[in-house]
C-alpha cells in the first residue's frame, strides 16, 4: 500500500499532526496568559477526554469504572489544588477514592476488587497527577511561566525523540512494550529536553541555565517512562490508540501520557530550585 501523502514512515500524518499541535499550543498559551481559570477549564476538558478514553477502553474488557463520579473527582481535585494547595489536593483525592469505593459497593460484590482497582488507577492516572499543574499555576509570580516550562520541555521530548528515532533509530529500547522506541530516539529526546529546559528557565524564569538543563534531563526519563506505561496499558487492553480525537496524534491519553508522568518531578524541581 502506498503511504498517504504527507505521512511519515511511522504512519503519522505530519502536516495534520503539526497543525493540531500548533492549535493546542495556541489555546494553552492564550488561556494561560489571559485568564488562568480558563486554562484550568482547558485542562479539565483535555483530561476529561483522556479519562473517558481510559474508561471506555476498560469497558471493552468488561471492567466497570463509574465515569461521571471519576470526572467530578478530577475536576474538584484541580480546583482544590489551585485554590487550596497541596494539602487540599491530597485530601480531596483521598475522599474521592473512598467515595468511589463506596459507590462501587452498592453495585454488587462480583468483580468488586477488579473494578475498584481500575477505578483507583484512573483517579491516580491521570486525575491526581494532573492536579500538580494547578499547583504550578498557583505560583503568584511565575505560575503561567512555570506551566510553559513544564509543557514545552515535555513536548520537546516527544518531538526530539520522534525525529531522532525516524532518522537514526536502530537499537530497540523496549521491543516487547513499544517496538518503535529506540535508544537513538531517547538520545534525541534528551538533547531536546535539556536544550528547551535550559533556554526557558533562563528566559522565562530568569534563573540559571543549569537548572533548566537538569529539569530537562529529569523530564526525558519520566516522559519516556510515562509513554511506556501507556503502551503497556494499551497492550493489556488490546488497543492501538486510546482514541482518535486528535487527528495525526490518536487519542488524548496518547498525548497526555508523558505529560502526566513528568509533572510531579518538574513541580518538585521548580519548587526546590527556582
Amino acid at each position: 500500500m502506498e503511504p498517504v501523502a504527507g505521512s511519515s514512515r511511522t504512519g503519522r500524518n505530519l502536516p495534520v499532526a503539526a497543525a493540531v499541535g500548533l492549535a493546542l499550543a495556541a489555546v494553552v498559551i492564550a488561556s494561560l496568559y489571559f485568564v488562568k481559570v480558563l486554562f484550568l477549564a482547558v485542562v479539565v476538558a483535555a483530561v476529561g477526554i483522556g479519562v473517558t478514553e481510559l474508561v471506555r477502553s476498560f469497558e471493552a474488557r468488561g471492567i466497570r469504572v463509574p465515569l461521571i463520579p471519576v470526572l467530578a473527582g478530577m475536576a474538584v481535585m484541580l480546583a482544590a489544588a489551585y485554590w487550596g494547595g497541596t494539602a487540599w489536593l491530597v485530601g480531596v483525592f483521598a475522599m474521592t477514592v473512598l467515595g468511589l469505593m463506596i459507590w462501587r459497593m452498592f453495585l454488587g460484590t462480583e468483580n468488586y476488587v477488579r473494578d475498584t482497582a481500575a477505578t483507583i488507577m484512573v483517579v491516580v492516572y491521570p486525575s491526581l497527577l494532573v492536579g500538580f499543574v494547578a499547583l504550578l499555576l498557583a505560583n503568584p509570580d511565575q505560575g503561567a511561566d512555570r506551566v510553559v516550562v513544564f509543557i514545552a520541555t515535555t513536548v520537546a521530548s516527544d518531538i526530539g525523540g520522534y525525529f531522532a528515532g525516524i532518522s537514526f533509530g536502530r537499537h530497540k529500547m523496549a521491543p516487547v512494550i513499544s517496538p518503535k522506541k529506540t535508544w537513538e530516539g531517547f538520545a534525541g529526546s534528551a538533547l531536546a529536553c535539556m536544550a528547551v529546559g535550559g533556554w526557558l528557565v533562563a528566559w522565562l524564569l530568569e534563573d540559571d541555565i543549569w537548572k533548566g538543563v537538569l529539569i530537562g534531563a529529569v523530564v526525558v526519563v519520566f516522559a519516556t517512562l510515562g509513554d511506556l506505561v501507556e503502551s503497556v496499558i494499551k497492550r493489556d487492553l488490546g488497543v492501538k490508540d486510546m482514541g482518535s480525537v486528535l487527528p495525526g496524534h490518536g487519542g488524548m491519553m496518547d498525548r497526555l501520557d508523558s505529560l502526566v508522568a513528568a509533572l510531579i518531578p518538574v513541580w518538585a524541581l521548580l519548587t526546590l530550585l527556582v
